[in-house]
């Protein structure tokens, strides 16, 4: 089965589809099976990183998909303690050797890292990386405006892409307002809100029950209708199904608002503040 997926072009030229599939945890024969099942219903955007562990896992899922890779969108990412210029162009080379792959559609820089201050050095291996074909356009993951400014102030680059946080109980606003005026694309990680309390939340609910769809279906409508790629992430196939099947619906303006509203400043899900957290 394949859906339809509108498509998102990025400055660079890079079209995304506008809902990708996250496969965070999804390891071994049973992520293989997963990430299997997510191409066969038509996500063609799939979401790995280097810490995940499971670049590997998601290789042999291409493989045994007859999908084309010519046709999927891979992305990875760069872990911390890789930041230092060389070993961030080796650990490039060695998560594509773990999948097989001979490039990578997006390749992002995991987190800033502001202690260990060398993301701009990190930033010039991805540019060489993308010069000499083994990525097709470069990105960042939970990096604030000052650190995306200083990276092409610097280098004279800047992300395509910028895959931040972002949920009902954390809208970004003010950040999704600054990659729309810098020409930034917007992703969602933990679109749903790791299966918190937000699935709970008696708006959504109220607004599922209108539209005859699920309390995901109605968040996930709403990433969409911000602007933003969400990745969810799911083993289950009737879960997968639901997820990619939002774009027969729309969210009304006041509908799109109460969502917004549930937002607060405490609302991210592990008070990972990418001004000051490091991931290694």
């Amino acid at each position: 089965m394949s859906q339809s997926i509108p498509q998102i072009t990025l400055y660079d030229g890079i079209k995304l589809p506008a809902i990708g599939f996250g496969t965070y945890k999804l390891n071994g024969s049973d992520g293989v099976n997963a990430i299997t099942s997510a191409i066969s219903l038509g996500y063609r955007l799939i979401d790995t990183a280097y810490n995940y562990e499971n670049e590997g896992t998601v290789g042999e899922a291409i493989r045994r998909s007859s999908t084309p890779r010519d046709n999927l969108l891979i992305t990875s990412k760069l872990p911390g303690r890789y930041q230092e210029y060389q070993k961030a162009l080796t650990a490039i080379q060695e998560s594509l050797y773990r999948a097989s792959l001979d490039y990578f559609d997006l390749y992002l820089i995991h987190w800033p890292n502001p202690k260990q201050d060398i993301y701009v050095e990190a930033w010039q291996a991805l540019i060489d990386a993308k010069k000499w074909g083994l990525i097709r356009s470069i990105g960042v993951c939970n990096f604030l405006p000052e650190h995306m400014h200083r990276l092409e102030e610097e280098t004279g680059v800047k992300p395509s892409i910028n895959q931040i946080e972002l949920h009902p109980f954390f809208n970004q606003e003010k950040q999704r307002k600054w990659h729309e005026e810098n020409n930034v694309q917007t992703q969602s990680w933990s679109p749903l809100g790791r299966a918190s309390s937000v699935l709970e939340q008696e708006t959504i609910k109220q607004i599922a029950a209108k539209h005859q769809k699920t309390v995901s279906q109605i968040i996930l409508r709403w990433h969409f209708q911000l602007g933003s790629i969400a990745i969810p992430k799911s083993s289950s196939y009737q879960r997968q199904l639901e997820n990619i099947s939002i774009f027969d619906f729309s969210l009304t303006d006041e509908e799109m608002q109460a969502i917004g509203a549930l937002s607060h400043a405490a609302g991210r899900l592990k008070d990972q503040d990418p001004a000051v957290y490091e991931e290694f």
